[in-house]
């Protein structure tokens, strides 16, 4: 299934979860008494309540998606784990070298945005804020120490991440959790796309639009690690709860390492999409 959150036109209304089919969508929380109104609390209920939802979702009211307003995919996950250097590619092209154990880092909440969203940055901090497109993996069941083997089976989903970084504050600092972590530098979504959904996450392709030019071009399958030994190695030594978001890594193309630079201007426009998931746009401004 695939499935979103979306707002009413009343700014103060909280976020609704949707069931997305093809161009429509349903309101969740309308299938039945006590039905989830967030993803978060989809994921909590496990098996049991997304195979309800799946069943009720058949016969639900449906309502046209063209024009609807999307919040982030996730609301309030537990943490989001992101992976640095997870394409030999990217990390070639930032002159750093890919670790023998994954390069792992934390995006703060307040980054989280939404598919069609502007995220906004002062000048004064960074005019070298760049584009990363990502998948999102995000754990259904919890678990330490996971084998890898079993690592898929503790995926709820999937869904698009754009981890925005300011380069300048990037290289200029020891970890890297503040340059990607701005209000507004982690837009997520549209859509999350159950498991079950995608056979193989490592047969996606995953590209980058700024501008209406294609800067990256690539498949999930170039990964260093891919997402089961992610999970697998995030697991050991910590468990990983339901509702975590993990953002797997951006492959090369980034605008810091192209002659001449591409960067996010003002009023650039940036879509970042996996094919099979969706596509997820960020308008940009600079403020002076």
């Amino acid at each position: 299934m695939r499935f979103a959150h979306v707002r009413s036109p009343k700014a103060a209304d909280a976020p609704r979860l949707v069931s997305v089919h093809g161009e429509e969508f349903a309101f969740v929380d309308e299938f039945f008494p006590d039905a989830p109104a967030t993803l978060e609390h989809l994921i909590a209920g496990g098996d049991e309540l997304l195979d309800r939802v799946r069943e009720a979702a058949g016969t639900a009211q449906r309502h046209p998606l063209d024009g609807v307003r999307f919040a982030s995919a996730v609301l309030a996950p537990p943490t989001i784990l992101a992976v640095g250097l997870n394409y030999a590619a990217h990390s070639g092209e930032l002159g750093l070298k890919t670790d023998a154990g994954p390069t792992v880092f934390v995006l703060w909440p307040n980054s989280l945005t939404a598919h069609r969203e502007t995220t906004s940055w002062p000048r004064a901090l960074s005019e070298a804020v760049d584009y990363e497109a990502e998948l999102g993996v995000i754990i259904g069941r919890p678990g330490r120490d996971i084998a890898e083997a079993d690592a898929l089976d503790h995926v709820w989903g999937y869904t698009v991440v754009n981890d925005i970084t300011a380069r300048n504050i990037q290289f200029s600092e020891a970890q890297w959790s503040r340059c990607k972590s701005f209000d507004g530098f982690t837009p997520t979504g549209p859509f999350v796309v159950t498991a079950d959904e995608i056979p193989d996450p490592q047969d996606l392709h995953i590209w980058t639009v700024v501008d209406g030019h294609t800067v990256q071009d690539a498949t999930t399958g170039q990964m260093v690690r891919s997402v089961a030994t992610l999970v697998h190695k995030l697991s050991e030594s910590a468990t990983l709860l339901p509702g975590t978001l993990i953002s797997t890594g951006s492959p090369g193309g980034a605008g810091y390492s192209r002659d001449p630079q591409i960067f996010l201007r003002d009023r650039s426009t940036v879509t970042v999409g996996i094919d099979g998931i969706g596509e997820l746009t960020t308008h940009c401004r600079i403020l002076d």
